[in-house]
């Protein structure tokens, strides 16, 4: 059975940045700055599912190379019209179509893909053949937790935050714990998380690093 990523296909109108930027962005620069400084040359970074490219680009500024890969159409249009430092490329995720993106890449991002994803391993796998040995894998995705799950009940919000009525919207749930296991089970290590939004344990996100051995 083909494994195909149009259920992630957003028609993207503007290069405006999306919602969650605002609380994940000073965190993920935070990652990156430390994987700059230990390294000797530019930070060369594939943002999967890049989306309009607002993503890419404050990366780009920040002083990485940036190639953007998404399924949307509308959306890669928009990059390339605004944000011409970065490379952006229309592709399925499961389908990287380009030999010079394999085993070329110091991090592959992907931030608020997985949790739309029928195969979230396949990401995982696919990250794998964009990095170099010891390259890292960073992706972000809402944080669910116990204390936050019971939160969302008593507070009545369970259908609203779990809702199946949002087009395109999230089919995966994912915890420390479970995309800790995804992550070892594809054999990334050295599994390192950051929290974004909200106080802790009721966080709106988290941030996951892991490293590829090659």
């Amino acid at each position: 059975m083909k494994k195909n990523f149009t259920n992630y296909t957003y028609y993207y109108t503007n290069n405006l940045p999306r919602y969650h930027h605002a609380y994940l962005i000073s965190p993920l620069l935070e990652m990156l700055a430390t994987l700059q400084d230990a390294s000797p040359t530019k930070l060369r970074v594939l943002d999967l599912g890049c989306g309009n490219g607002s993503l890419s680009h404050v990366i780009a500024e920040y002083g990485c190379e940036v190639v953007g890969v998404d399924n949307s159409a509308p959306g890669i249009t928009i990059s390339r019209q605004s944000f011409p430092e970065c490379q952006f490329v229309q592709a399925d995720i499961y389908e990287l179509p380009h030999l010079d993106m394999l085993h070329s890449f110091d991090v592959v991002l992907a931030v608020e893909v997985i949790e739309h994803l029928l195969y979230p391993k396949e990401l995982a796998k696919n990250a794998q053949k964009c990095l170099k040995p010891g390259g890292k894998l960073i992706i972000s995705t809402p944080y669910h937790g116990y204390l936050k799950n019971v939160a969302l009940a008593i507070t009545g919000q369970l259908d609203k935050h779990f809702t199946v009525l949002w087009d395109n919207g999230h089919i995966k749930f994912f915890s420390v714990h479970t995309l800790t296991k995804l992550l070892i089970s594809q054999g990334y290590t050295d599994i390192k998380f950051k929290f974004a939004g909200r106080c802790p344990y009721l966080w709106k996100s988290m941030l996951c690093l892991s490293t590829f051995s090659g």
